[in-house]
């Protein structure tokens, strides 16, 4: 997705025998799109599709069947009324669903025990709380708190917690990518991207290559929202070496580098990455517009062709109030989007914004599901009135 990497023993050319200690690998094509988009290409020791049973193993415990619409509001949701407990894959529960997208929050206390897969959509993990290693075939992906990690669609992997972690992840049913704006053609990030290369963190390779890791041979793949389990004939991780453009990453959010204009710029600015249908923005500290007489919080606006969440993670947020660390708030088309009483002419003069938050901007509605009521401020609606 972001550049192309080199792992290990390949061979000089695809699709031609390579044996590694005598003995002939099997090659292992990662697509995207089909053939017509990038790919990984993985060398293993054995046949990574032979498997000794199958288990079909019901819905996902998060997963949530959404009707129509309900009335039109804005809607606060707080984190810390969901329950904590479980794998990062299994404990997280489906809070918001379109087309194209899922917004999933899971409160993790352990690590995965078995190999995941998610065959419904790319993920795009923002760690608010927590730190530890995302283990896959293509190497090890440390990440922190305030990190996004992304893990691409049907890769087997699991994640190895160093503690309790708040796991806010966006599913992208369309390849999550980097904003087509942000690269030149040849397809080299810009000059004028708001990241750079060196920004995103790599799988490193282990010592010995991801054999070392003792992966689990039982795989639990997501599809549709069902789950089937899978007991894997051999060490799914048993890859000599692998080259291409599909890989997990960690992104640092602060690592992304703010615009400021002299007046109020749009949010559009604090694109991250975007899908079809969606876009991920990153609200990070930065200089405020500096004109004479500009107001820096945003101005009141109606977007009728988006809904809009925004997930809090640190810092004063300019134009909510009653808000705090590890809230989230849906904004749907239809109501004007705005701050509350007295923050817009309160910003007026300020230099700076600490605020840390992610924001997810869809072009179809977004549902809210009955997990989402679960944890929902019901007074938010109404904090509107001065």
């Amino acid at each position: 997705m972001i550049h192309r990497l080199t792992r290990g023993e390949i061979p000089k050319k695809p699709h031609t025998v390579f044996e590694v200690d005598g003995t002939l690998t099997f090659e292992h094509c990662f697509t995207r799109m089909g053939f017509e988009s990038i790919y990984s290409i993985m060398w293993h020791r054995e046949p990574p599709h032979w498997v000794e049973s199958a288990e079909d193993l019901g819905r996902h415990p998060g997963w949530a069947e959404v009707g129509t619409n309900g009335p039109l509001r804005r809607s606060h949701y707080l984190s810390d009324r969901q329950g904590a407990g479980g794998s990062p894959f299994l404990a997280r529960r489906l809070l918001f669903t379109n087309p194209d997208i899922g917004v999933w929050l899971g409160r993790a206390t352990e690590s995965e025990p078995t190999l995941v897969a998610n065959a419904d959509g790319d993920e795009l993990v923002f760690v608010h709380e927590g730190s530890g290693r995302v283990e896959s075939a293509l190497g090890v992906v440390p990440f922190s708190a305030q990190d996004y990690v992304y893990v691409p669609q049907s890769l087997p992997h699991r994640w190895l917690l160093d503690g309790p972690a708040l796991l806010l992840t966006v599913e992208g049913r369309s390849p999550v990518r980097v904003p087509k704006q942000y690269r030149v053609p040849e397809g080299q990030l810009s000059m004028y991207a708001p990241y750079t290369h060196h920004d995103f963190v790599e799988p490193q390779w282990p010592d010995g290559g991801p054999e070392s890791l003792d992966a689990p041979h039982r795989l639990i793949i997501q599809n549709g929202g069902m789950l089937s389990a899978f007991e894997l004939s051999h060490d799914p991780f048993d890859v000599v070496g692998w080259d291409g453009q599909v890989w997990p990453f960690a992104f640092p959010i602060r690592a992304f580098q703010p615009k400021t204009g002299a007046i109020h710029l749009p949010p559009t600015i604090h694109t991250t990455f975007a899908g079809d249908g969606y876009v991920v923005c990153s609200f990070v500290p930065r200089v405020v517009d500096f004109a004479d007489g500009a107001i820096p919080c945003p101005y009141p606006h109606s977007s009728p062709d988006c809904d809009e969440v925004l997930f809090y993670v640190e810092g004063n947020f300019t134009s909510r109030r009653g808000v705090g660390a590890g809230s989230l708030t849906l904004h749907p088309r239809g109501l004007p989007h705005g701050p509350h009483p007295g923050t817009y002419e309160a910003s007026i003069g300020t230099e700076r914004t600490d605020e840390l938050a992610v924001m997810i901007d869809t072009f179809k509605p977004l549902l809210p599901t009955p997990f989402a009521a679960e944890i929902e401020d019901l007074n938010y609606n109404t904090s509107w009135v001065r």
